[in-house]
């Protein structure tokens, strides 16, 4: 479907605030001229300017009042249209959603509608639809599985949901503070190699799992003591030793909806190129239309295939506080909590940048946390499980001409309706069509990983091979709990390591001119300066970055190249004097400041002379305080390298 010009990013009054970064307070109000006409400043009007201020500040921390007043009937019927087509692939696969996250099939459509209400009119993305993903889903149930299995006695369902909801709220207070103290960033700190790792195992073990119900071996795996501790790899060893018990009709049911979603997913995929209306069709809910009514017609579930059955808690979802059941271990649930928030989070916002910069709008990162964080706090109070955005629907929602959020507040409502009134249509959906569902969208998640192992290939990134294999592997053996972990903890390490490594680079004097650059990117042309090391800091310094200065600056007084093994020979000639590049150098914390110090004493112990060039005027007074300056010498300050090597040459030093 085309959009028309209005799609523009100044079509909604507001949209030029949805920048994620500072803003300067002045740029919330009106501009008034600084004089009138007979050259005084014109009255105030302060109630004015304060009602204009509010306008502003509502625009911009709730986006439904930047797009509601310029609404039209026009985009009113492409939203909900974009929500119609929506609804009809949402619904089946958040009941088998809801499967994945150990939960009874309504509590992946409750999951859809207060969150998706929510996000409508808090959220900064005209595209993003809410609701249970895979990955989330598998995480909650994962954790729920694991709570479970703590717990005294039997359990009950009562018991999953109100787990489910704990977690769901610890996810919302999670995701909300990190909206509230602008962590926006986080997208970023994950490996894409360890999230990859981790995102491709887990789909295997989704899949593995749902091989137990679409061969029909649950109860038969659970009497033989395979169950909620058991790891994927006992699962699916089990299943290949096991696969005589199948149940024949529940496996041809499984894999002939299975077949049938793969197949008709390839021709969408591939007639869609040519005729782009193909992809607006509801595979998924055809295939459960079909086998519902074939299972009605021929009494599959007489035969022995699992059904849905009745389906409890129709209508609007209750209000439930979600407090944890005795005997869980609720530090645990957090855990679990915050993992969900980040990768949930990373998920969203991927998919949220994406269609902001195809549509040419801003979006906040930080208010898209507090929006996500508001749904699930709110939806953990009515039996919701944690809901996020998805790339496959909300693409689905873009082509279809979603225009606002409206279209996920139209889907939300349609899927509210459901509730109310078709959850009997759906009485004879055999189960292991859900798991077909589940599987196909494990396989989705599939999707770039050979892209990716292409990628790191041909650049040789050996590195990203391991951290991608070690995730993986610690997944699929031991459990989601351990790959979870070390994919958090090796990307916090990564992000450590990088912030508290300096970038400092060697400069090398171009021919017989003044101009210097980097030896290392101009190997041919930069030359070192006989007993001077010229050193570029190319980065502020502070108290996390400044532990391996004085190694690194050794490495390059011996080596010339940080590159260079330590344990080999010195390749670098005696120095006497050491000049500092630190134009590029914009701050400098106490830390740093008392480092530097400690620095220049050791040069001087050694006899070696230090020139600092290009001091910024803001560091001075630092410089000065911190005794820099004065052990220094205010003579030895300069403001281009080659003034400091003429000076060297004053002291009667010979450099060439």
């Amino acid at each position: 479907m085309s959009h028309s010009p209005r799609d523009s990013s100044t079509e909604f009054d507001g949209s030029q605030y949805d920048s994620d970064e500072e803003i300067d307070e002045n740029q919330l109000t009106e501009v008034t001229p600084l004089t009138a006409a007979n050259g005084q400043a014109p009255p105030t009007n302060n109630r004015h300017d304060s009602w204009i201020t509010f306008k502003t500040r509502l625009r911009y921390y709730v986006p439904v009042f930047s797009w509601l007043p310029t609404y039209s009937i026009h985009t009113f019927c492409e939203d909900f249209l974009a929500g119609l087509t929506v609804t009809a692939i949402l619904l089946p696969s958040s009941l088998s959603y809801s499967v994945l996250a150990k939960l009874p099939p309504v509590h992946g459509l409750y999951s859809v509608v207060i969150p998706g209400i929510l996000y409508s009119f808090l959220g900064t993305s005209r595209q993003l639809v809410i609701g249970p993903e895979a990955l989330v889903s598998m995480l909650t149930g994962s954790s729920v599985s694991q709570q479970l299995h703590y717990m005294d006695g039997e359990s009950r369902p009562e018991d999953a949901i109100l787990i489910a909801g704990l977690i769901t709220f610890f996810v919302g207070i999670l995701t909300f503070i990190l909206g509230i103290v602008r962590l926006g960033f986080l997208d970023s700190v994950l490996s894409r190699a360890l999230l990859r790792g981790f995102i491709s195992a887990v789909a295997i073990v989704i899949m593995i799992e749902q091989f137990l119900t679409m061969f029909q071996l649950t109860e038969e795996a659970a009497k033989d003591g395979i169950g909620r501790a058991s790891s994927s790899v006992q699962i699916f060893i089990y299943i290949v030793t096991h696969f005589n018990r199948a149940h024949v009709l529940t496996t041809i049911v499984s894999f002939s909806s299975l077949i049938f979603l793969l197949i008709t997913g390839f021709i969408k995929k591939k007639l869609s190129k040519r005729w782009p209306q193909v992809q607006f069709i509801p595979e998924i809910l055809i295939c459960v239309i079909i086998f519902t009514i074939l299972c009605n017609i021929f009494n599959w579930d007489k035969d022995g295939v699992d059904i849905l059955g009745s389906i409890k808690g129709g209508g609007f979802p209750s209000f439930q506080i979600p407090y944890p059941p005795s005997g869980i271990h609720i530090m645990d649930c957090f855990e679990a909590a915050a993992l969900i928030s980040v990768i949930g989070f990373v998920e969203s916002i991927v998919v949220t940048k994406t269609y902001a910069t195809k549509h040419n709008y801003a979006v906040s990162a930080n208010r898209e946390l507090v929006a996500l964080g508001t749904a699930n706090l709110v939806g953990s109070f009515f039996q919701c499980f944690a809901a996020y955005g998805g790339m496959a629907r909300s693409g689905i929602n873009d082509r279809a001409g979603a225009r606002t959020q409206l279209s996920g507040l139209i889907n939300a409502i349609l899927v509210l309706l459901c509730l109310f009134f078709l959850l009997n249509a759906f009485y004879y959906l055999p189960k292991p069509v859900l798991a077909s569902i589940v599987t196909v969208a494990a396989i989705s998640l599939l999707e770039e990983l050979p892209h990716d192992l292409y990628f790191m290939y041909k650049i040789k990134a050996w590195k990203d091979y391991a951290l991608l294999f070690l995730t993986f592997f610690s997944t699929i053996f031991i459990s989601i709990e351990y790959g979870t972990l070390i994919s958090v903890a090796l990307s916090l390490i990564l992000v450590v390591k990088h912030s508290t490594y300096p970038r400092i680079t060697l400069l090398g004097r171009i021919g017989n001119t003044d101009k210097f650059k980097p030896i290392k990117d101009f190997p041919d042309q930069a030359e070192h300066v006989k007993g001077v090391l010229v050193v570029r800091i190319a980065e502020p310094l502070y108290f996390a970055n400044t532990g391996q200065l004085k190694d690194r600056l050794r490495r390059l007084e011996e080596f010339g190249d940080m590159n260079v093994h330590p344990s080999e020979e010195s390749r670098m000639s005696p120095i006497e004097n050491v000049i500092f590049d630190i134009e590029t150098m914009e701050d400098v914390d106490a830390s740093a400041a008392q480092i530097l110090l400690e620095i220049v004493v050791a040069y001087h112990q050694r006899g070696v002379n230090v020139f600092f060039v290009k001091l910024r005027e803001n560091q001075k007074k630092l410089f000065k305080r911190a005794g820099i300056m004065n052990k220094v010498g205010s003579d030895r300050f300069f403001k281009r390298i080659p003034d400091a090597l003429e000076y060297i040459n004053r002291l009667g030093l010979n450099i060439e």
